[in-house]
């Protein structure tokens, strides 16, 4: 779980995580707030960055720190900001368990849960297509932040963009490592919380900065 200035809503996030995964590791990259401490005292292991590195870095560090562990079968990234669902989560790794998949990623676009504004869907859509041009993968949505990787495929995956791309990235390692690959519709929830920190608009800007410049 990638974690920078969620301080308002990082405890009730893992909470309602570890009601069904009993290992959350929260990467702090940087925050400002009181983030860090809230994420340990909720019952995070929490890794630091001492500086903030961005999304695509904290992802790497939690995915290094969670692969490192004997016990780890399954590795999820989830948002810290309470747009995803555990339930979602859940729904994706016993697909892991149940199918010969090594990635389910999830997407908004698979049933009609998620209410998208015109311009991040525009965006969102113009990913899928950079992907489907550069990666040849077949995706309905591209920057979705909920995924789940076997342990192995986790391990494999290298992040080298930190910054919005990092999720362009992945696909384009699931390509390259051609794992075995599954969406799974899900509700990405838009709350007044994450409307009031303008993170819809920054980053559909953010992503097609990053499409353009990589």
């Amino acid at each position: 779980m990638p974690l920078f200035n969620e301080a308002a809503v990082i405890a009730t996030v893992i909470d309602n995580a570890l009601s069904v995964f009993p290992h959350i590791v929260c990467v702090d990259d940087g925050s400002s707030d009181d983030s860090a401490a809230r994420a340990r005292a909720a019952g995070a292991v929490l890794v630091r960055h001492p500086i903030n590195l961005g999304q695509g870095a904290a992802l790497q560090t939690g995915i290094d720190y969670a692969v490192a562990q004997p016990s780890c079968d399954y590795v999820v990234t989830f948002d810290a900001d309470g747009q995803h669902l555990v339930t979602d989560a859940q729904a994706m790794v016993a697909r892991l368990v149940s199918e010969p998949l090594d990635v389910v990623l999830g997407s908004r676009f698979l049933d009609d849960r998620t209410q998208i504004g015109w311009l991040k869907r525009l965006v969102l859509r113009t990913a899928v297509l950079f992907q489907r041009a550069s990666a040849g993968i077949e995706l309905t949505d591209a920057h979705n932040g909920l995924r789940a990787f076997t342990r192995a495929a986790a391990a494999s995956i290298e992040i080298s963009q930190n910054r919005m791309a990092h999720a362009s990235q992945i696909v384009s390692e699931i390509a390259k490592k051609k794992l075995r690959y599954a969406e799974q519709p899900v509700h990405v929830v838009y709350t007044d919380y994450s409307r009031a920190k303008g993170q819809s608009l920054w980053n559909s800007i953010n992503i097609l900065v990053d499409l353009f410049l990589n």
